[in-house]
């Protein structure tokens, strides 16, 4: 989108932001795939890349964009290295440094043509289903700020999707909200958003995907499955989840279900981008059996999606829906085991 940029209006240059969306993934996801695709990569090769399965303990937030990752050597956390484990991405929060002018840095991104990922609250953004009602989580996309008109243009990709402009005092509401906890929303309230945003930059561009760099993507990701560790990864990392999760839910501890939401969705979506990308390369490549391990990763995806659900019916019995959450993490594991062995056949010939 090309603007003319008087005193007080930042907009990048060139078109509005992609709204980049798949039906299993996030906010996270689709917020940094459509910075990734305007930074000129290809989302889906980024974000599909990596897949495992990590657990922390005590590490769950509520929030829709929550993602578990490990700190590295010097104790830094990038979201970027969890998201994006073969690609030098780098996802980093921040907030703004002068209480007194929040603005400084989206200014300043934007007039360097870098869109700026926001955490906000629903409940005070018009263009959100939960505007007025529902307290919860979430992020967009920033691309405009045109402090004359009192207006901050933003685009979200998560249905019913939205792109335009909100006005700015609204917005402050939003991006600054306490998100209180909301009897509506177990899952995404109770989580303070005091204005944080997402840094996203890739440090090199992406190679192009060639069966040889994928296969060795698929050999890395499948060790991490079957080689245990010392946190919770991999197949026996989910043992353990899976484990400590009955075992709560039949001492009636409503926290293991309202923690199962949010971090399935993380497990959920990244498994449904693999899952899409590895069914993708087989067809170009004309690899049927790439794309059935393809197909075997978004049956984990789907899989989930039995899990979640069935913790979120029962929050208010949590012993009563144990015997549920035991058959859904069973058909879970098995779904796991199937993927992990396609993907380790298909990896060891590419």
């Amino acid at each position: 989108m090309t603007v003319e940029t008087p005193a007080r209006t930042y907009t990048i240059n060139g078109p509005e932001p992609e709204l980049w969306y798949r039906d299993l993934i996030s906010c996270l996801q689709a917020t940094i795939g459509s910075v990734l695709a305007r930074q000129g990569a290809d989302p889906l090769a980024v974000l599909g890349a990596g897949w495992r399965f990590l657990h922390l303990p005590g590490d769950v937030r509520h929030e829709e964009f929550y993602y578990p990752c490990l700190p590295d050597e010097s104790g830094t956390i990038d979201l970027g290295t969890a998201l994006a484990p073969h690609h030098a991405l780098s996802v980093r929060w921040w907030r703004p440094a002068d209480e007194q002018d929040v603005w400084s840095e989206v200014r300043a991104s934007l007039a360097e043509d870098r869109p700026v990922i926001a955490a906000v609250d629903n409940f005070h953004l018009p263009f959100r289903p939960a505007y007025g009602d529902v307290h919860a989580a979430h992020q967009v996309v920033i691309y405009g700020l045109d402090e004359t008109r009192g207006v901050v243009y933003v685009s979200d990709a998560m249905p019913p999707s939205f792109r335009g402009a909100v006005p700015i005092e609204q917005f402050l509401r939003s991006w600054n909200s306490e998100n209180p906890t909301d009897v509506q929303d177990a899952f995404f309230s109770d989580s303070r958003i005091g204005r944080r945003c997402l840094d996203v930059r890739l440090d090199a561009a992406p190679a192009p995907l060639t069966p040889d760099l994928l296969g060795g993507f698929l050999r890395t990701n499948t060790e991490d499955f079957t080689t245990a560790g010392p946190v919770r990864t991999g197949l026996a990392g989910f043992d353990q989840f899976a484990a400590e999760l009955l075992e709560r839910c039949r001492a009636d501890d409503a926290g293991a279900l309202r923690e199962l939401y949010p971090f399935g969705w993380a497990m959920q979506a990244q498994a449904s981008l693999h899952g899409e990308l590895l069914r993708r390369c087989g067809g170009e490549w004309r690899d049927p059996a790439l794309a059935g391990a393809g197909r075997a990763v978004e049956t984990v995806a789907h899989t989930w999606t039995g899990l979640r659900f069935t913790g979120a019916h029962g929050l208010e019995d949590p012993r009563a829906a144990a015997l549920d959450i035991a058959h859904h993490t069973t058909l879970l594991r098995g779904a796991y085991a199937r993927a992990v062995d396609a993907v380790g056949a298909v990896a060891a010939r590419l």
